[in-house]
């Protein structure tokens, strides 16, 4: 590794620790937090949210004040190099106003556009997977492989949310496959969950980058694959286990089909 990515990650880890404490903290008095809506009644942003990034963006800066940033809270701050850190302070933000454990924290380290690294961190589970480009995967001392299942009748499947139809469609075409689904709320830990060999794969039919840069990368990592993803735009997502490959691009063009349907 390069010296200036040696530097970045060790930082990087001291920060996800410390963004760690401060989203228990809120955590701890959830039913306190200011909370507003985004888009709809079921995207939400709380203090807490907004703490957090505030907390993991001024440790970056402060750091490296070259270096851009994008976070989900605070948008985009454009630095003077090719180093940008995706954020995401609270992944599942739902889940944590309502006191269960799939919330997450999500920082990836990108470079020219390549996801160098990335961190999300599981505050309940008192677990942090992480993962460097050429480097593989962990959680802890321990490396990360991607389930060996060959086919989705052979565990669980974690899906995001979308449109009612096309949601619909997946769920379908995923049980006439002999598959089984979980939701836990939070993308990137969904994400870390298959790279760990939990589940066999994750779909949702569009996701911005700091919902799944990071998680990405740890599927990658712990030998599985992944559908292309843009730095720039919320696009789908599709990445999984080798195994069931075919299976899962396949719930891709289900709910593809679904939308386009649903256009017309």
């Amino acid at each position: 590794m390069t010296d200036e990515l040696t530097a970045r990650i060790a930082l990087a880890e001291g920060v996800i620790a410390e963004a760690t404490a401060c989203a228990m903290a809120y955590f701890a008095r959830r039913s306190s937090l200011s909370v507003d809506c985004k888009s709809d009644a079921q995207d939400l942003v709380s203090e807490a949210d907004r703490g957090v990034e505030t907390l993991i963006s001024d440790r970056l800066t402060r750091a490296f004040p070259d270096d851009s940033l994008l976070g989900e809270e605070l948008g985009l701050a454009p630095g003077r190099g090719d180093w940008t850190w995706i954020i995401d302070p609270i992944d599942g933000t739902s889940s944590f106003l309502h006191g269960l454990q799939g919330w997450s924290i999500s920082v990836a380290l990108s470079q020219g556009g390549l996801t160098r690294a990335g961190w999300v961190a599981h505050p309940c589970g008192n677990a942090v997977y992480g993962a460097v480009r050429g480097r593989g995967a962990w959680c802890g001392t321990s490396r990360l492989t991607v389930s060996e299942a060959t086919g989705l009748s052979d565990g669980l499947t974690a899906m995001g949310s979308g449109a009612p139809e096309v949601i619909a469609a997946m769920v379908r075409e995923l049980l006439a496959s002999g598959g089984s689904f979980q939701r836990n709320g939070s993308a990137a830990l969904s994400l870390a969950h298959v790279a760990a060999g939990h589940y066999l794969g994750f779909v949702e039919p569009q996701l911005a980058p700091w919902d799944c840069a990071a998680g990405l990368l740890l599927v990658e990592e712990a030998g599985g694959w992944h559908a292309p993803h843009p730095m720039d735009r919320p696009a789908p997502v599709l990445a999984g286990a080798p195994g069931p490959r075919h299976q899962i691009e396949h719930l891709g063009r289900s709910f593809h089909e679904a939308k386009t349907v649903a256009q017309r």
